[in-house]
């Protein structure tokens, strides 16, 4: 009793003392980036960036952030946000001691304790797994790889010319989704999903994913990584394999076709799941890594699809462009004429295709997580735009995906048009330099050295072959122009809704 009458006799000190070693650590902490500005907030607390992850429009906040404060500003006590191509490829480079930053990436799980390719950490494991499935997204043990995307474009467009041309608006949005989906579950799992031939979110594995990249968000902003790994809380909010529909239906589904597949030989098999259990994947590990491809692989590729087709439809002179290009190659023999599928080798080979996609992904790029690393503990001296520059040991930095490829330096003054023509600037000693760099920062997209996306191949070949035959097929329309969809940005991956178009059969023989 005599001890609770002291402490409160010297309850003003105790608390005096309390402040002090608060604001003493605050301070530290500010003072730790302080020659890197930012946001006021950003020294002391997470709270802005906090808010612009949950605005759902991260990308433009960053972006912002970017523009006031440089090339590497600061969003948080200890996170910088750099739009420096050059540092983002030093950072990322196959011998880079930065490491990934475990707040962002471990979020990222599926369950507590279980790590998939993007959410794993330990450098050394990051790279073996990546060794393992490298063949199986390349296509060299995935030898059904084009012909299954051909197969599943032919659906999309029979479902369009069935139900849609000259008919009722279509949402493109979500016919971008289901083909997607149907070629990442079938290349991954041997099977499609049949969101196409049935016209609809079969088992709600397009809603699921959306409701599971909102939930990822929340952990990332709130911090809430560790709170709901403890097994108690994560056994009530996880969802369950005997769930009817949503992820739980997705992950039994993904199980059942794993399971049946492990104990038959691979030697016969020439896809994904073979390739991947050829390489030594477990059980467990091949079920993590299929469900990150449906809820990362699908969504990014749909997002950019979706951002390319809206700016050729809102801009008549690359519509009308894209369109003669794509006739004169069918006429000229180099594409084949409908029902048949354009191959990947013939897409890459049509420059203003290629240039519309390049500057489509340029300018809506279809992932912006910010993919925050972290810096090695003895610190590291970089040098962006000619200046020695000192990054803290410990430190998170990321990556500002809207300010880099808006960069006016390499794109030009024009950054904010959406100008195909600019990838297609003639390349002698004057302009080599620039379309270079140019290209360089939009591989960027994809990521590069030890942390380049695996699936960018597979990517790009379903994007090439949509493109072309979605404008060789049918003429399209935007409903409305104003508000041509609704879209929000879950922690960098865009949910895009709504995107009403008036589509028609094309009068060609083509």
């Amino acid at each position: 009793m005599g001890f609770l009458v002291q402490l409160f006799e010297i309850r003003w000190s105790l608390i005096f003392i309390a402040l002090l070693y608060y604001a003493f650590s605050k301070y530290k902490t500010y003072n730790r980036l302080k020659a890197f500005r930012g946001p006021f907030s950003t020294g002391f607390s997470d709270i802005w960036h906090t808010k612009a992850i949950m605005s759902m429009r991260s990308h433009i906040a960053y972006s912002t952030v970017c523009e006031k404060y440089g090339s590497i500003a600061r969003v948080g006590p200890n996170d910088l946000i750099t739009s420096s191509s050059e540092l983002l490829t030093h950072i990322n480079s196959v011998r880079s001691p930065y490491t990934r930053s475990e707040w962002f990436y471990r979020a990222a799980r599926f369950n507590p304790g279980e790590d998939h390719l993007f959410s794993q950490i330990d450098e050394q494991m990051h790279t073996k797994r990546r060794q393992q499935m490298a063949a199986g997204y390349s296509g060299k043990e995935n030898l059904a790889l084009e012909s299954s995307i051909d197969i599943r474009l032919q659906e999309l467009l029979h479902l369009i010319r069935s139900k849609y041309a000259s008919s009722k608006p279509m949402d493109l949005a979500r016919k971008v989704q289901y083909f997607t989906l149907d070629v990442i579950s079938d290349i991954g799992f041997g099977k499609a999903f049949g969101d196409l031939k049935a016209d609809a979110d079969l088992n709600d594995y397009a809603k699921s994913s959306e409701e599971g990249l909102l939930v990822t968000t929340i952990k990332i902003a709130f911090g809430l990584m560790k709170i709901l790994e403890v097994p108690m809380i994560s056994r009530l909010i996880s969802p369950s394999e005997k769930d009817k529909a949503g992820f739980g239906k997705m992950r039994a589904t993904a199980r059942s076709l794993i399971d049946s597949r492990m104990t038959t030989p691979t030697d016969t098999r020439s896809d994904m799941l073979a390739s991947f259990i050829r390489h030594g994947l477990t059980q467990e590990e091949i079920l993590s890594e299929a469900l990150l491809q449906i809820l990362a692989g699908s969504d990014t590729t749909a997002t950019a699809i979706r951002g390319i087709m809206l700016f050729v439809m809102t801009h008549g002179r690359v519509y009308s462009t894209l369109q003669a290009e794509i006739d004169a190659a069918v006429k000229a023999g180099r594409a084949p004429h409908s029902p048949g599928i354009i191959s990947d080798t013939e897409a890459r080979n049509l420059r203003y295709l290629q240039a519309v996609i390049r500057e489509g992904i340029r300018v809506h790029p279809p992932v912006t997580d910010i993919f925050s690393k972290r810096v090695p503990d003895e610190g590291d001296t970089v040098t962006i735009d000619g200046k020695s520059i000192f990054l803290p040991g410990g430190t998170n930095i990321g990556y500002c995906a809207w300010s880099m490829h808006r960069q006016k330096s390499i794109f030009g003054d024009d950054v904010e048009e959406f100008k195909p023509e600019r990838w297609l600037i003639e390349d002698n000693e004057k302009t080599r330099d620039r379309l270079a760099m140019m290209y360089k920062t939009s591989e960027l997209t994809f990521g590069y050295g030890k942390y380049q996306c695996l699936g960018k191949f597979i990517a790009m070949m379903e994007v090439g072959k949509c493109i072309f035959e979605l404008m060789r097929n049918f003429d399209w329309g935007i409903v409305n122009p104003e508000k041509p969809w609704k879209s929000r940005n879950r922690v960098g991956i865009f949910v895009h809704r709504d995107m009403w178009v008036q589509v028609s059969e094309r009068q060609t023989n083509l």
